[in-house]
């Protein structure tokens, strides 16, 4: 199987460009679409400049004439002021959708990639995110549950860890000779193999009592899993 982390930071990587390209598009076509519409708006002044235009080209004297042109001048003022508050108002808009499309997108993306992990997850069964050996306690914590190795387990688990860390793959030989001191020649493959069995043995049987089958005081056994999820073919 290959390793989940590879496919999960993959996933996380394809879901990002996505996001971005989204976004992206998102603030391109309201930029657009707001500098069309603004555009597209009459000119503030184009009223006052046709009254002007009246003024200068028709010999107005009589003082009802003047008052009206007066009146049409407040009005046009007026309109201007309209269409600058139109304005404001529209881009106030323009920014507030394209806050909350983008919002709607980030969201949408991250639950698509939560939901390729849980994917992951599933797939992959228990996902050891810590483990800490306690040598002390001989008591192994992964993720955040204790298992009660014997002191043998342990230095197996502590040999292979040491091993992990630096990227060594170790066979039954050279974990024998590990733990007994002796040079790998002189052990057999067998015994290393024994420790191992020993090992998945010991932490199999206490993780299964863990996560599947519960012991219930002076009732008996259970499994620790929801009956919606069993399934027998």
């Amino acid at each position: 199987m290959p390793d989940p982390t590879i496919s999960v930071s993959e996933a996380r990587a394809s879901g990002s460009r996505v996001i971005a390209l989204g976004i992206a598009a998102i603030v391109a076509l309201l930029v657009i679409a707001g500098t069309v519409l603004l555009l597209t708006l009459p000119d503030a002044n184009a009223f006052n400049a046709r009254v002007e235009t009246l003024f200068i080209e028709n010999d107005l004297t009589t003082q009802a004439e003047i008052k009206l042109l007066e009146i049409l001048a407040q009005s046009g003022t007026a309109f201007a002021d309209t269409l600058t508050s139109y304005r404001m108002v529209i881009f106030v808009l323009l920014v507030f959708a394209t806050a909350m499309m983008v919002a709607a997108l980030a969201v949408l993306g991250m639950l698509v990639m939560l939901n390729r992990r849980m994917a992951q997850i599933e797939r992959a069964g228990i996902q050891v995110t810590e483990l800490l050996i306690s040598r002390d306690e001989n008591t192994v914590y992964l993720n955040n549950m204790g298992f009660k190795l014997t002191p043998a387990a342990m230095e197996t688990l502590s040999v292979l860890a040491e091993a992990r860390l630096d990227d060594d793959v170790l066979s039954g030989a050279e974990i024998e000779a590990v733990i007994s001191g002796r040079a790998s020649a002189d052990c057999e493959e067998a015994a290393g193999a024994t420790r191992i069995k020993r090992l998945r043995d010991t932490l199999g049987n206490q993780m299964v009592s863990e996560l599947l089958v519960k012991n219930i005081a002076k009732r008996g056994y259970v499994l620790s899993i929801s009956k919606d999820v069993i399934r027998m073919v």
